[in-house]
């Protein structure tokens, strides 16, 4: 374990939307550059570092079901759309000098290495960033269920899901001013109160594989680190 951290591997789920910054579709280098800087403090610090990007930024398949696309059809177009935010994010890491490597679930050998378990986590062990694309390969799963799948593949310490609030409330902070912030919770209250977290499936994973989950504010710099470290920075699900 690094000197100073709680976690010493840890999965980062970023949503395809933390990547488009304020504008309203895509990917913005700025935003990615200071990602980049924040998985860099930490990597030299000696955390192994593996990340689960979406693909909300340029298309979402369950938005694509619901206007009359098949949904298995719009899903995996949906995965090819966190190729790109994983190609996007490897750049961005690249320049900033760490060494990364993406992982697909799809096979795509000009762009990316195959998702290979083992290969993954010698890429860690070596100091490399390992950001995982495609999802899990097949549709119906989101890339919560993903990130909770390989963090549990990993045998990550914890698992850490980056939002825009700093932590899991009970209820809609953007609606509800009174709303209070959970510091730490357990699965079962999470789904017991059906608080929006992630979905079942991946809430299971992590429950039935004792995965720590980490919800904390991505926006707030520094804040990857303090999380690490155990600062009071978002709410542990346990």
């Amino acid at each position: 374990m690094p000197d100073g951290y709680r976690y010493g591997r840890v999965l980062l789920k970023l949503s395809g939307e933390a990547l488009m910054g304020d504008a309203g579709y895509g990917i913005d280098p700025k935003v990615i550059d200071s990602l980049a800087v924040e998985i860099k403090e930490v990597v030299d610090d000696g955390v192994q570092v593996a990340i689960v990007v979406g693909g909300g930024n340029f298309f979402r398949g369950v938005a694509g079901s619901a206007n009359g696309m098949d949904r298995a059809q719009a899903d995996y177009i949906g995965m090819l759309a966190t190729v790109m935010n994983a190609l996007a994010l490897q750049d961005g890491l690249e320049r900033a000098g760490v060494v990364s490597r993406v992982q697909s679930a799809i096979e795509m050998h000009q762009v990316a290495e195959t998702y290979i378990r083992l290969r993954a986590i010698r890429h860690m062990e070596k100091g490399r960033v390992v950001i995982f694309a495609a999802g899990t390969g097949n549709p119906y799963f989101t890339t919560d269920t993903t990130a909770a799948l390989r963090a549990c593949e990993i045998d990550a310490d914890c698992m850490m899901k980056a939002t825009k609030v700093d932590g899991i409330y009970d209820s809609d902070p953007a609606k509800n001013p009174d709303a209070a912030r959970y510091e730490k919770i357990s699965y079962l209250d999470v789904l017991t109160k059906e608080l929006n977290v992630m979905d079942a499936a991946a809430i299971s994973l992590c429950k039935d594989n004792d995965m720590p989950l980490l919800v904390f504010n991505l926006t707030a710099p520094g804040n990857i680190r303090r999380a690490l470290k155990g600062d009071n920075v978002g709410t542990l699900v346990y």
